[in-house]
């Protein structure tokens, strides 16, 4: 089943914490913040997604990488990760809907958790449907751990 694997926020910066269930606002996840806004955050990046396998595949090849520290805010478990692309639908739980954006490019404040610092490692250029992506929120609402994701587009 594709799931919300975990849910995560900070008060700028990176790793972000582990939360069990947020609200989804058309700006983000309530309670979070970014340091950056010039890069981060705003409505067509108020949700930042990353995969738990692509995470676990980082972290096979030697990466000290784990949920939550590139930055994003919702960690999914997501059998097809490379059907998520820009302009698809996809629903949260019971309540939220969001329509993912854009790739997001990789950062050097997220290089001590790649192997040699070495953080393009998620870059969609180098290493296509392998990178975090950016949502808009079209509905809002609340998220818990465990919920289901589907695609509606």
């Amino acid at each position: 089943m594709n799931s919300i694997y975990q849910i995560n926020i900070s008060k700028g910066g990176v790793p972000k914490l582990p939360i069990q269930e947020a609200n989804v606002l058309f700006n983000g996840i309530e309670g979070d913040k970014q340091k950056d806004r010039r890069y981060h955050g705003g409505p067509e990046r108020a949700l930042c997604l990353f995969s738990i396998d692509l995470i676990e595949k980082l972290k096979s090849e030697g990466h000290p990488i784990s949920a939550g520290s590139t930055g994003e805010n919702i960690t999914i478990s997501f059998k097809d990760y490379h059907l998520l692309v820009p302009n698809v639908k996809l629903k949260l739980g019971d309540e939220v809907v969001i329509e993912i954006t854009s790739y997001a490019a990789p950062c050097k404040t997220i290089k001590r958790f790649f192997l040699n610092e070495i953080f393009v490692r998620i870059s969609q250029k180098l290493f296509p449907n392998q990178s975090r992506l950016y949502a808009r929120v079209l509905k809002e609402g609340r998220i818990s751990v465990g919920d289901k994701i589907e695609i509606l587009s």
